[in-house]
């Protein structure tokens, strides 16, 4: 049995640290701010050294909590975010491009004769979502020097002198063969990133290399996107498990076992993680704006913050005839729509904070029925429970109208946290293979479940009434 270790989930709007004990649970935390500075034109940027640097502080933070050693580091990673760095001394030679940045929406529209090539060998649809765009944008916008990754590849520099990515973390660049999980030539010559000096892809538990950035000097062992990283740590390990995790996005996979799934529903199909040499695979699907959207409404004086979702929505019985489509950033799957912006109709004088907030709730909820409908088109099957983590799920408005739209219970995780737990125990695995996946992943316990309080022909009509509204936002967007 491993002892306690330190999981760090590096993400969009900051950075959380759990010491994580196998017998214990947690038993230290800390957290760090990231401030993305949103720009005209859908930009996204961050200062790479804030993104190291929350790294540090929540891990010490952590660390200082717990007061009591660990045995290795596991790190989580936003998965779609970019940049340019000199590979010698690791600095970086340009701003972290954020994943939602669209800024490479012309480069998608040149390579569009490549669209149907690219998603049969990647997984992926051509969109400036992921980061094969995006590096393409900044060789030929802002410097042909050093190496361009995804920022996980520089975080792991910084901390331990390796140049690796995990082969999740790879597949969502655009750039990876998703059968062989080697990186592809072919998609390489269409973004005009040949020759790109690219790092070596790893399985996600295993030795990387050794920081001390941390304090006391410990292996790094465990590396995984953010979105996978939850999808192990709910237990969702056999075809069709699915979960969804609440946070800046909103973000649904379904596992779908040892081989890819390129169903015609518009999800990505995509690596969950790669162990001991053996590759699964799952479905996703991505809302843009979740978290990000009540931060919008809050901004507006409409609420003062997340914490006021149940009370505010509560004033009313229902959202009082309002649909909101909260596309602040596009519409993701299935969709792939980025041109689209949200929309707000059926306001009237009568409409109130409360209406409001509960059109809100049922923007994000529907957006995600669509996602669990999509998944269970591509899988022959529909979902069963969805199991859920982030912020959000503290919100019990929302939680009971993700349950009512989507006719299924919603199982909500007992820590919100849950991509740190994953990478926690992949640290484990990485630290001790002779684990089994079952005994290093917690077992998954719901600190809640909601189940459906109206009738599917109710639910029904509240899902027309929405895609009403996203049929008429991507027509006039045309």
């Amino acid at each position: 049995m491993t002892g306690p270790v330190l999981a760090v989930d590096q993400g969009t709007s900051g950075t959380k640290a759990l010491v994580l004990c196998p017998d214990r649970g947690v038993i230290g935390s800390g957290t760090a701010p990231v401030r993305p500075r949103h720009l005209p034109g859908g930009r996204a940027e961050t200062d790479p050294h804030e993104l190291l640097a929350s790294v540090v502080d929540a891990g010490r933070r952590a660390l200082a909590d717990a007061g009591e050693p660990v045995a290795a580091v596991g790190l989580a990673n936003q998965g779609e975010t970019v940049l340019a760095w000199d590979p010698a001394t690791g600095t970086p030679l340009t701003d972290a491009i954020v994943w939602h940045d669209k800024r490479a929406e012309d480069i998608c529209a040149e390579l569009a004769p490549h669209a149907d090539r690219l998603r049969e060998t990647t997984g992926l649809p051509l969109d400036p979502y992921f980061a094969a765009p995006k590096m393409a944008w900044i060789r030929r916008h802002l410097t042909r020097e050093g190496v361009v990754t995804t920022s996980d590849a520089w975080l792991v520099r910084r901390l331990t002198g390796a140049f690796v990515t995990d082969a999740a973390t790879a597949g969502r660049t655009q750039l990876l063969d998703l059968d062989e999980v080697t990186w592809s030539p072919e998609a390489l010559d269409v973004f005009g990133l040949a020759g790109e000096r690219l790092p070596r892809v790893v399985d996600a538990a295993g030795p990387v290399g050794d920081t001390d950035a941390f304090g006391p000097r410990l292996p790094l062992t465990g590396l995984l996107v953010d979105q996978q990283a939850a999808l192990l740590a709910q237990g969702a390990t056999g075809p069709g498990d699915a979960k969804c995790t609440y946070g800046t996005g909103a973000f649904l996979l379904a596992q779908t076992g040892d081989r890819p799934r390129r169903g015609g529903s518009g999800l990505v199909s995509c690596v969950a993680w790669r162990l001991a040499g053996r590759t699964a695979y799952c479905l996703d699907g991505q809302v843009y704006t979740a978290a990000s959207a009540v931060r919008w409404l809050t901004g507006l004086g409409v609420i003062g913050g997340a914490a006021d979702l149940d009370r505010v929505g509560a004033s009313e019985p229902d959202a009082g005839g309002v649909t909101f489509v909260p596309a602040l950033a596009g519409l993701a799957a299935p969709w792939w729509r980025g041109d689209v912006r949200g929309s707000l109709t059926g306001l009237g004088l009568d409409t109130t904070a409360g209406h409001l907030v509960r059109a809100l709730c049922e923007g994000i909820a529907a957006q995600v029925v669509e996602l669990a409908r999509a998944a269970g088109d591509d899988l022959g099957a529909p979902l069963g429970p969805l199991r859920v983590d982030g912020g959000l799920t503290r919100s019990a408005l929302l939680m009971q109208t993700q349950a009512d739209l989507l006719q299924a219970p919603v199982e909500v995780s007992a820590l919100p946290d849950a991509t740190a737990l994953g990478a926690g125990a992949l640290a484990r695995l990485g630290l001790d293979p002779r684990l089994s996946l079952a005994e290093a992943v917690p077992r998954w316990r719901p600190s809640a479940v909601y189940e459906p309080r109206i009738g599917a022909g109710e639910a029904a009509e509240r899902m027309e009434a929405f895609r009403g509204a996203v049929a008429a936002l991507t027509a006039r967007a045309r």
